[in-house]
């Protein structure tokens, strides 16, 4: 049969990851495909890299925008990144009739809803399983795996430098600027950081599955954000010693008056699966009614894993090119019509459990005080601990855990116990999420 012609936009690491399997599985992939999928065409900047990758496989340029026009090619995988030229690229491949394979999740976490919409207006498709998570096939799980489903909540580990920081930070007891530039050293962490550390990324890709469980547009741009520079060793040494470990997750949950849509260092049972992935590995839990609890976990980037996600909707796209479009699994799970406009509720609403460090004065009443305001917001106390003050110290440390409540409770009591005259500093804050 007719090869499938496909023109890949750079050759980075997951560019030069993907032609390489292509090349090396090329005919297990076509025995899949049920016809040969190749690079005809590959644009970089680095001419001598890319040279040097394809080894005289394909043509080569530096104009990504000739590809897009190249009417040889099928498919145009976008590799670049961002949300600039990439939406140009992906946008003007559309309009040329050209199905997209993108591993790009800023780009449709920002974008996504009027790259959908060209993309159904011109009969082709924007695959994009490599946008989460590597090479855990999670996109299609929730997508399509759990299609009989009603999907409750999604909680996932789906960034790996942040969960390779906070596994040092734990096993080691050091400080979060200590392991940072570790993990710069190894390779881990980008010489600017802070879409990892910040959870940026972690919510672009909690974007496109909270759509994707629960049939609502995209919307970035609500989602609460909260990364791990903040973070102190001694409260994952508290987590620790309460039984909980501290995970940067992204959570989306489906409540009566919306979808919490929310990323942030949380505590999570010890015994729980998801709290024992460690390093630089991702991990995502989804709770579903008919199902019950799944657990997808494997490698989140890297060349190989997420070139494994590329070449998958590659195959997708080759099985499907010719049928009608209006049969093809529609890209954010639900038929285009039938989203649900569900708002994404402010953090304010968002329903969780919290870790609560306080330091205060060692003296009778002080812990009644903070119970009572507690009490005040209807906050029930789920654990405590305190630490033993040291000879001649006059304060301690307080934990508590409470039981759920909304954040918007737990704020106000939050205020109300930094006002207390026996109360040093600022409470510190950790939400905590029992995953059952």
């Amino acid at each position: 049969m007719k090869p499938v012609h496909v023109g890949l936009l750079g050759l980075g690491t997951v560019g030069g990851g993907t032609f390489t399997v292509l090349a090396r599985n090329a005919e297990e992939i076509a025995r899949r495909a049920g016809r040969p999928i190749r690079v005809s065409v590959a644009a970089d900047t680095n001419l001598a890299r890319a040279r040097e990758i394809t080894n005289g496989a394909c043509r080569i340029t530096e104009d990504a925008f000739a590809v897009v026009e190249d009417p040889e090619v099928d498919v145009v995988v976008e590799l670049i990144g961002g949300y600039g030229i990439a939406r140009d690229l992906v946008r003007q491949a559309i309009e040329n009739g050209k199905h997209v394979v993108t591993a790009n999740k800023a780009l449709l976490a920002v974008h996504g809803n009027e790259i959908f919409a060209a993309a159904r207006e011109k009969g082709v498709t924007v695959a994009f399983e490599a946008a989460v998570a590597g090479g855990i096939p999670i996109i299609k799980a929730l997508r399509e795996g759990l299609a009989a489903n009603r999907i409750e909540w999604v909680a996932g580990i789906i960034n790996g430098t942040t969960n390779f920081i906070l596994s040092e930070m734990r096993d080691k007891a050091l400080p979060f600027a200590d392991v940072l530039a570790e993990a710069q050293r190894l390779g881990y962490a980008e010489a600017d950081p802070t879409f990892d550390i910040e959870g940026i990324d972690a919510a672009h890709k909690a974007t496109l599955m909270a759509a994707i469980a629960f049939g609502i547009p995209i919307q970035f741009d609500k989602a609460y954000v909260e990364g791990i520079t903040k973070l102190e060793a001694v409260d994952i040494k508290y987590a620790e010693q309460l039984g909980y470990r501290i995970k940067l997750l992204g959570i989306t949950r489906r409540r009566a008056d919306g979808v919490e849509l929310r990323v942030h260092p949380t505590l999570v049972p010890a015994r729980r699966l998801i709290a024992n992935v460690e390093g630089a590995m991702n991990a995502v839990l989804v709770k579903a009614d008919a199902v019950g609890a799944t657990l997808y976990y494997g490698k989140g980037a890297g060349a190989e894993p997420t070139a494994s996600a590329v070449i998958a909707d590659l195959v997708d796209v080759a099985r499907t090119a010719a049928t009608d479009p209006h049969n093809r699994v529609p890209h954010l799970a639900f038929q285009p019509d039938q989203l649900h406009d569900l708002s994404v509720l402010p953090i304010a609403e968002a329903r969780t459990s919290f870790y609560l460090r306080l330091t205060v004065e060692d003296k009778p009443g002080v812990l009644a005080d903070i119970t009572r305001i507690l009490a005040d917001q209807e906050i029930s106390i789920d654990a405590m601990l305190q630490r033993e003050p040291n000879e001649g110290e006059g304060e301690t440390d307080i934990i508590i855990l409470t039981h759920e409540c909304r954040e918007k409770q737990a704020e106000t009591a939050i205020h109300g116990i930094e006002a207390l005259a026996a109360v040093r500093g600022n409470v510190i804050r950790l939400r905590l999420e029992s995953l059952q």
